[in-house]
Order: C-alpha cells, then sequence, then structure tokens
C-alpha cells in the first residue's frame, strides 16, 4: 500500500499520465496485490460528496451560461476596487465569512463561480492571466482555513467534537465560544501570512487596475436588465446556498443553539449532496421564456440541457477524488494507518513542542494523501490512546492534529476544495504543490507555536 501511496503521488505531482487515469489504479492494483476486491474499492468512486461536486459544477454551469457570473464580479470590483492585491483579499475575506459557518465544501462552489467570473471579463489579457492561479487558490485556501475557526467550518471539526463527547463525557464540553476563542485569531493570522505569500511572494501581482472604475460602470450598464435566465440562475443557487448554511444545527454554547431545517423537519436523510442535486435538476426542467442557446429550436427551453453539461462537467475531477477516497480507504484496509500511528510511539520522550509539531506534521502528510475527514475518524481515536500513554492532556495533541487534518493544500486530492478549485482547469497541478507545501509548513509551525509553547486550550 506505501508502494501505491508513492506511485500516485509521483503521477499525481509529474502528470506523466492523464489525472484521472492515475486516479483509476486503485481498481487495478487493490484487487491484484489483496488489498481489496474491485468491489470493495468501486464503492469510493460514487460515495456522496462526488455527487456533491457533481451538482455543484451544474450550478456553477447554469451561472456561467446564463451570464449572472459575470454581473455580480463587476459589481465585486466596482465595490472593492480593481487591482489584483485587492481583489485577492475581496475574495478571502467573503469566502472566510461564508465558511465559518458553512461546509468548506460548499463554501468554494459558492465562491468559485465568482472568482472565475472576476478572471473571464474584459479587462488587461496579461493582468488576468498572472492573476488566475492567485485568485482561485485564494478561494480554496480563504475557506478550507476559515473552516478551522469554528466546530463546524469543517468535518474534521465536527469528527473530533464528537470523539471527545464519547470518549471524555466526564470533560466540559468544547462550545463555540472556546474553539473561536483560539481559531479566530489563528484564522486572521494564518490568511494575512497567505494573501502576503499569494500576492508578494509566490505570485508578482500587478498593481494596477484589472479595468479602470469607469470602464467597469460602463459595463454594467451594458448589460441592461436582469434577464430571465439570469434570474432563475440566481434564485436556484441562492437558494441551494441557503439550504446548504442553513441544514445543520449550530451550537453556540451548551445552552444555546440554532437549530437548521434538517432537525426541525423530517428531512433528516436530505443531505447536502442531495440538496445540490435538487437544485441542478432543477435548471433542467424549469421553463425559461427564450432560449439561452441559439441552437436550442424547440420548447421550452430551459437553462441548461444534457448536451451543454456533457461538454462542460470536469468529469475527470470527478475520477479525481474518487481515487482520493480510495487511496485513503487503502490505506486503512492494509492496516497502513496503524503502522504510521504506532510509529508515533516513540514521540513521547519529544520536548511538548517538537512533539506537537512533529504529530501535526505527520497527520498533514496523510491528509495529503486522501479525505481529511478520513484522515481524522483514523487518526484521532489511535492519538486519543497516544496522548493517554504520553501522559499528555488530550486536548493539546487532539485539537492541534484536528486542525492539521484540515491542512493538505498541495494536492488535487488532498480536500473536496482543492478538487474543486482544481477543476476549473485553470491551475497547473505544480503551482498548487509549489504554494501548497510553503500553507501547509506554515500550518504546522503555527500549530506548533499555539499549541505548543502557549497554552491557548
Amino acid at each position: 500500500m506505501a508502494g501505491i501511496v508513492a506511485w500516485m503521488a509521483l503521477w499525481w505531482i509529474s502528470e506523466a499520465v492523464p489525472l484521472a487515469v492515475t486516479s483509476l489504479l486503485p481498481l487495478v492494483l487493490f484487487p491484484l496485490l489483496g488489498i481489496d476486491s474491485v468491489g470493495g474499492t468501486a464503492v469510493n468512486y460514487g460515495k456522496e460528496i462526488i455527487f456533491l461536486f457533481l451538482g455543484g459544477f451544474l450550478l456553477a454551469l447554469a451561472m456561467e451560461r446564463s451570464g449572472l457570473h459575470r454581473r455580480i464580479a463587476l459589481r465585486i470590483v466596482d465595490r472593492i476596487g480593481g487591482t489584483g492585491p485587492r481583489l485577492i483579499a475581496g475574495i478571502m475575506v467573503a469566502t472566510a465569512l461564508l465558511s465559518m459557518w458553512m461546509n468548506s465544501t460548499s463554501c468554494v462552489m459558492v465562491m468559485l463561480p465568482i472568482a472565475l467570473s472576476l478572471l473571464d471579463g474584459d479587462g488587461d489579457p496579461e493582468l488576468r492571466r498572472k492573476l488566475t492561479v492567485p485568485l482561485l487558490l485564494a478561494v480554496t485556501y480563504s475557506a478550507t482555513i476559515a473552516g478551522m475557526s469554528t466546530p463546524v467550518g469543517t468535518p474534521p471539526n465536527l469528527v473530533f467534537l464528537e470523539l471527545w463527547r464519547d470518549r471524555y463525557p466526564t470533560q466540559p464540553a468544547i462550545g463555540f465560544g472556546q474553539w473561536m476563542a483560539f481559531g479566530v485569531p489563528l484564522m486572521l493570522v494564518y490568511l494575512a501570512i497567505v494573501w502576503w505569500l499569494l500576492t508578494k511572494v509566490l505570485f508578482r501581482i500587478p498593481q494596477q487596475h484589472l479595468s479602470s472604475p469607469k470602464e467597469v460602470r460602463e459595463r454594467l450598464m451594458a448589460l441592461g436588465p436582469v434577464a430571465p435566465a439570469e434570474r432563475l440562475a440566481g434564485i436556484v443557487f441562492a437558494t441551494t446556498a441557503l439550504l446548504w448554511i442553513t441544514g445543520d444545527d449550530i451550537a453556540f454554547s451548551e445552552h444555546f443553539t440554532l437549530h437548521g431545517w434538517r432537525s426541525l423537519t423530517d428531512f433528516k436523510a436530505f443531505t447536502d449532496g442531495a440538496v445540490a442535486l435538487l437544485g441542478a435538476l432543477l435548471l433542467f426542467v424549469i421553463p425559461i421564456g427564450k432560449p439561452v442557446n441559439a441552437a436550442e429550436s424547440k420548447p421550452p427551453f430551459a437553462l441548461l440541457d444534457w448536451k451543454y453539461a456533457e461538454a462542460n462537467v470536469p468529469w475527470g475531477i470527478l475520477l479525481l477524488f474518487g481515487g482520493g477516497f480510495a487511496l485513503a480507504h487503502g490505506i486503512d484496509k492494509s492496516g497502513l494507518s496503524l503502522q504510521l500511528v504506532a510509529a508515533m510511539q516513540g514521540l513521547k520522550d519529544l520536548p511538548h513542542p517538537v512533539l506537537i509539531g512533529t504529530v501535526s506534521a505527520i497527520v498533514c502528510l496523510l491528509s495529503e494523501l486522501g479525505s481529511n475527514t478520513a484522515v481524522a475518524s483514523l487518526t484521532l481515536p489511535l492519538l486519543a490512546q497516544s496522548a493517554e500513554a504520553w501522559g499528555a492532556d488530550p486536548q493539546a495533541i487532539l485539537i492541534p492534529a484536528t486542525l492539521a487534518a484540515t491542512l493538505g493544500f498541495a494536492l488535487p486530492v488532498a480536500s473536496p476544495m482543492q478538487a474543486i478549485v482544481f477543476g476549473s482547469g485553470r491551475i497547473p497541478v505544480r503551482e498548487m504543490v509549489r504554494a501548497g507545501i510553503w500553507l501547509d509548513l506554515i500550518g504546522i509551525g503555527l500549530f506548533t507555536i499555539l499549541f505548543g509553547c502557549f497554552s491557548v486550550i
């Protein structure tokens, strides 16, 4: 299994073969090497979150096809200014504010079409080219980092809270206030460093305007009134995003919980993936007055048709993410995860800051190779046992490990957020790896400082 991990990582990073082709290797290698059956491996390519991606891709296509994304982008440029650094800062702030309170994956699906529309305007082509990679990376990075700041921001946080309740029932519950006391300062420092890296170090972003303020206002006026297709795309997209945001409970403290619609209704099984597909399916069936594409000759006209979706959905990315799930499954099934965590038993004699940094680095490395939720589910119970054996405070080990599971900025398969942004087809793998390694190292350093050198819990 370790050999397969190294093989797939090498092919993904080098792009020696298409990424989707590399993602199919587990279906051949797992049964060949006795790790799992074809059936047991194949289920990883049909997980619910993959259909969440599919629904999100279709919703984004509808915004693009209707032209609504262009209108939103011009409004953003008009409000926050059109220089590269200001656009990146604006996108990061908007994404972070959303990601604090909703699933980071859903947040990226909301923000990516807006970011793409900023890049597809009529501004300086050279500036737009230089801005493409850092702006899109800003979306996934800010969503991931902001997800660390609240208990509901990212799935590993919820895995930890569930483990804490089950394993330590006599310990005080960890509420929103206690988590945000360290999560929000961490987010603010991390985002500031990332903005500086993206605009000043890793990428040289010019200071000139993408478009002059006068040109932006002229283009807004030239768009005219909102068309029916734009209105439909906006209503469906906004309704879907609202359902994503309000679906789950938010526990602000032990005594106050803001209940989501799932706990208030009988639709508990109607998950975010089903919400995304419902919104996407509506775009194929709700009639609009006139065709968006002149090639559509027979009414009723809909905003999306299958021919357009088939040609524009990045199907390879869905396979890529399935390959990541299969890899995480194989690491667990083969026992490699137990071997890796067992190897950490020798760390108990290390100084506390070094211990925190080492644990964070190991969990971060695992998160690069598979789902961050799967990594948290695999490692946190084992680390809880290790912390007790080491005689360490469980929170001091488990919380930085939870945050480290959310790291993994270097590979498209490291998290849903990375996969979605990579699915735009605008970011070369080498650029993602080059920037992501820096962010992983910075995250490990911040966790070491906060949880190893200072008592912030």
